[in-house]
């Protein structure tokens, strides 16, 4: 049996923000506000990701969310003068093990391509940090332009703001394809990118970790979590007889993904699915599988794959 890392043992799922704003940077709350508005919708641990300034410092302690280290690193590519850029958000772990100080600035810049990009991604892996990146569709950066960009571990699939604000970025699923199809081991995220008050709290991970720093970037990392913007998934996993189940909150599809197959679930009297099963094909072209379930209201969740690879 396999089953993705997200559902296994017996850990409590954490549920956690990774990218948004304050009144650091441009963003409408104060740190306070912000933490208090995250807690009030049950959040176990945020990221306050404010543009270019870095952040441990927890604002709002009796709150009782965890504060993730972190920022959000931008640069502009220089061909086009409209939005057209690389944003990456960068978590990581708590002092002193992280070399960046408390509301450490770094400065806006250019750079041409993903290739010149590539650099400021090795610093910040080579100081422990992981890596997102952030809103291909507001960027106007679509996977052939940051598909050669190495040691991301995740992607976003929604971005609250960007929904919200220019109606993209709400799923960005066939571009998460297109990088899993040519065999890359990235992850996807929901994020909400809050900026207006009214952003926050939409999009979020659900995280297999006990709640500390270390433990739930280790379990980001490792792909044991799974993203939503109000769906609950329970179960994702493949038996020996090489069909896979989901078993989820209330849904009105199950859309299972396997590499260039696809194939919508519905139930056949139209009432709420909370159980789903298909045949999982094996073949040498056939990468990966997951699973999008979405509710009656549009509200989508999504796995992280199973890599099909430890099935041959």
């Amino acid at each position: 049996m396999l089953r993705q890392a997200a559902f296994e043992g017996e850990n409590a799922l954490l549920k956690g923000g990774l990218h948004c704003h304050t009144t650091r940077s441009d963003g409408k709350g104060t740190p306070e506000e912000v933490i208090a508005m995250h807690a009030q919708h049950g959040y176990d641990f945020l990221a306050l990701t404010d543009h270019r300034i870095y952040n441990y410092k927890d604002y709002l302690p009796e709150s009782g969310v965890l504060i993730i280290p972190g920022m959000e690193f931008d640069r502009t590519i220089t061909n086009h003068h409209r939005v057209h850029c690389f944003h990456t958000v960068w978590i990581g772990p708590e002092k002193p093990e992280n070399p960046y100080e408390q509301d450490q600035p770094f400065q806006r810049g250019y750079v041409q391509d993903q290739y010149e990009f590539q650099q400021f991604l090795d610093e910040a892996h080579r100081n422990k940090q992981l890596t997102i990146y952030c809103h291909p569709q507001w960027s106007g950066t679509f996977a052939r332009e940051f598909e050669r960009l190495q040691g991301y571990f995740a992607m976003e699939l929604w971005n609250s703001g960007c929904v919200m604000e220019d109606g993209v970025d709400f799923n960005n699923g066939p571009l998460w394809d297109e990088l899993l199809c040519q065999g890359k081991r990235i992850f996807g995220v929901a994020t909400d990118d809050g900026h207006a008050m009214e952003q926050h709290c939409r999009g979020w991970v659900r995280v297999n970790a006990q709640k500390n720093v270390n433990d739930i970037l280790r379990a980001l990392r490792e792909g044991a979590f799974y993203a939503s913007t109000g769906p609950e998934i329970y179960d994702f996993y493949i038996d020996d007889s090489k069909v896979a189940h989901v078993k989820c909150s209330p849904c009105a599809t199950v859309k299972f993904f396997c590499s260039r197959v696809t194939k919508l679930l519905r139930s056949e009297d139209g009432s709420p699915i909370t159980e789903m099963a298909m045949e999982c094909p094996v073949r040498d072209d056939l990468f990966y599988l997951r699973v999008e379930v979405t509710d009656a209201d549009g509200h989508v969740a999504w796995s992280n794959p199973i890599f099909l690879e430890e099935m041959k």
